[in-house]
C-alpha cells in the first residue's frame, strides 16, 4: 500500500491570473518506490499559526483588531484558517513536485488578510493539513484506491515580503475597502454633494493626515 509523505519545497507567485495566487511546490514521495502511482487527488487545509512567530511594536498595534492588547493574546491568539486548497497529481514512481495553487484575499474583512496586512518583515508560519485520494496499480495491474492518512502535514514559513509582492502586483498602490450599504450610499451622496471626483479626495477631506496618528 502507497505511502505518500509530503514536504514544502517553497512559494512563487503566478504573475497572469484572473486574482491573486500563490503557488506553493510540494516534494510528494512515496514508499515503496517501485509502486507506481496512477493519481492523487490532494486536498489542503492551509492554517496560520500567529503564536509561532514574535511581533514588534507597530505589528502589535496593528493586530490589535484582530487579538485585543498584547497582555490578552495568551487567551485571544490562537490558529486561525486560511484557507482550503486542492490539485490533481498525476502518475508518477517514487516522488514528483506538485503544484498547489492558493488564491489569496485582499478583502480587509477576512481574518487572514488582516493579520498578513498587519506584518512588516518576516515570515508568517503556517501549517498545511494534507487529505484526499489515492489510485495506485498492485502487482496484478488492478487499480486500487486508499485514503491519504489523517496525519500527514507540512509546516512552512511563507515570507511576508512574498505576499506583500503578490498584492502589489496585483492591486498596485491600491487597497481594498468593502462597506455596509447605508455606509456606502453616505459616503456616495457626499461625494456627489461636493463635486469630488475621485474616492480618494472623498477621504482626504473626511479624513485628513494631519488628524489621523500614522504608524510608528
Amino acid at each position: 500500500m502507497p505511502d505518500l509523505q509530503l514536504a514544502m519545497l517553497g512559494v512563487e507567485i503566478v504573475p497572469y491570473a484572473a486574482a491573486p495566487l500563490l503557488a506553493f511546490k510540494l516534494q510528494v514521495t512515496n514508499e515503496p518506490a517501485a509502486q507506481p502511482i496512477q493519481a492523487v487527488a490532494l486536498q489542503c487545509q492551509i492554517r496560520i499559526d500567529p503564536l509561532r512567530r514574535r511581533y514588534d511594536a507597530p505589528e502589535q498595534t496593528d493586530l490589535h483588531d484582530l487579538f485585543g492588547t498584547p497582555d490578552r493574546w495568551g487567551q485571544t491568539m490562537h490558529s486561525l484558517l486560511w484557507t482550503h486548497a486542492a490539485t490533481s497529481i498525476p502518475s508518477f514512481a517514487g516522488s514528483t513536485v506538485a503544484t498547489l495553487t492558493v488564491p489569496c484575499s485582499y478583502d480587509f474583512n477576512i481574518a487572514a488578510t488582516k493579520y498578513f496586512y498587519a506584518l512588516e518583515s518576516g515570515e508568517i508560519p503556517l501549517t498545511l493539513l494534507f487529505s484526499g485520494t489515492i489510485f495506485y496499480e498492485v502487482s496484478d495491474g488492478t487499480l486500487q484506491v486508499t485514503q491519504i492518512p489523517w496525519d500527514r502535514e507540512a509546516t512552512f514559513r511563507l515570507p511576508v515580503a512574498t505576499w506583500r509582492a503578490l498584492m502589489d502586483h496585483y492591486y498596485p498602490n491600491s487597497a481594498w475597502l468593502t462597506l455596509r450599504q447605508d455606509v456606502f450610499d453616505r459616503l456616495y451622496r457626499y461625494k456627489i454633494q461636493h463635486g469630488l471626483p475621485t474616492w480618494e479626495q472623498v477621504f482626504d477631506i473626511l479624513l485628513p493626515a494631519d488628524k489621523v496618528e500614522r504608524r510608528p
